[in-house]
C-alpha cells in the first residue's frame, strides 16, 4: 500500500493557530516535509512533535519532490509544511503535489490559519467575489507590466508583498490605476499585527509602509464610476473617457463585465464618446 501525502496549514504567526488536526498528523506521519526546517522546528518543539523533518524548499522543489514520492510509494506518509500558512499557495508544495497524484497517491488538505482569509475577513467585501494573484513581480518594469494587466478587472485584488517592495507597489499602482480604495494588512495574528485601510495616495504616507519586518497583505478594490442613472451607458463611458487613467479598450471590457452587455455593442458607442473630446 502507498502512503499519503497530507498539506498541512501551520499558524501565520501565532502558535495556537495550529489546529488539533493539524497536530495529529504531524505527529502521526513517518516525515515532515518543511520549507525551513529550523522554522518548523520551532512549531513542533511548541507542541511536543518529535517527527524527522526533511527540507523542502523551492531551490530544490522539483528533486526532492521525486525522493518524497518514491517514499510514499513505498509506504510512507509524509506532511508537507511551509513557514506560515498553507503549501502551495504562495510557498512549496505544487510540485510534489502533481507528482504524487500522477502516482496515484492520495493527497489530503489539512486547512487551517491563512493570510489571505484572514485579511479578506477583515476588509469588509460587499461581494463574496475578489481575485487573489499571489506575489507581483519583484522588479519594477516587469510589475508595471503586470499592473498593466489587471486594470479591467472589476473585483478586489489581493496580493501578497514584501515589507522592502511594498511602497514601491503602491506608488506603481496609484500611477497607473489612479487613487483606488485599498487596504494593508501586516503581520496578521503576531503581536504587533497592523491594518490600515484607506485609498492609495493616503496608505504611502501611512507609518504602516515604513515597516521592515513582516509580508503584506495588499487589497485594492476597483475604481467606482459615480451612479449616472443606472444603465446609462453613454454616461459611464464619458465619465471613463474623462478621467484619463483608462483606455477605450479598458473601459469597454469594464462596462461589458459590470452591465453583462455585448462587448462589441459598448465598443461602438465608445468610438463615438471618444471622439467627442477629439473634436473640441
Amino acid at each position: 500500500m502507498t502512503g499519503t501525502l497530507y498539506i498541512v496549514a501551520t499558524p501565520i504567526g501565532n502558535l495556537e493557530d495550529l489546529t488539533f488536526r493539524a497536530a495529529r498528523i504531524l505527529a502521526e506521519v513517518n516525515v515532515i516535509a518543511a520549507e525551513d526546517t529550523r522554522h518548523s522546528r520551532n512549531l513542533l518543539r511548541h507542541y511536543g512533535i518529535s517527527t524527522p523533518l526533511i527540507s523542502y524548499y523551492r531551490e530544490r522543489e522539483n528533486s526532492r519532490a521525486k525522493e518524497l514520492v518514491a517514499r510514499l510509494l513505498a509506504g510512507e506518509s509524509i506532511a508537507i509544511v511551509s513557514d506560515a500558512g498553507t503549501p502551495g499557495i504562495a510557498d512549496p508544495g505544487a510540485a510534489l503535489v502533481r507528482k504524487a497524484r500522477a502516482a496515484g497517491i492520495a493527497v489530503v488538505p489539512i486547512p487551517g490559519a491563512s493570510a489571505l482569509t484572514a485579511a479578506v475577513s477583515v476588509a469588509g467585501f460587499t461581494s463574496s467575489e475578489f481575485l487573489f494573484l499571489g506575489f507581483p513581480p519583484a522588479k519594477s518594469g516587469s510589475r508595471r507590466k503586470w499592473l498593466e494587466t489587471l486594470t479591467i478587472y472589476p473585483w478586489p485584488l489581493v496580493m501578497y508583498e514584501s515589507p522592502r517592495r511594498v511602497a514601491d507597489l503602491l506608488t506603481d499602482m496609484l500611477k497607473l490605476w489612479g487613487d483606488r480604495p485599498a487596504m494593508l494588512a501586516r503581520e496578521l495574528t503576531k503581536t504587533f499585527e497592523e491594518t490600515a485601510q484607506s485609498t492609495l495616495s493616503s496608505l504611502l504616507g501611512h507609518d504602516i509602509t515604513l515597516a521592515q519586518r513582516g509580508e503584506y497583505v495588499v487589497i485594492v478594490w476597483p475604481m467606482v464610476a459615480p451612479d449616472k442613472g443606472g444603465d446609462d451607458v453613454d454616461g459611464l463611458l464619458r465619465w471613463y473617457r474623462d478621467q484619463g487613467e483608462v483606455s477605450l479598450k479598458d473601459a469597454c471590457h469594464r462596462l461589458a463585465a459590470d452591465l453583462n452587455l455585448p462587448r462589441t455593442e459598448i465598443y461602438q458607442r465608445a468610438l463615438t464618446i471618444w471622439r467627442e473630446k477629439d473634436d473640441l
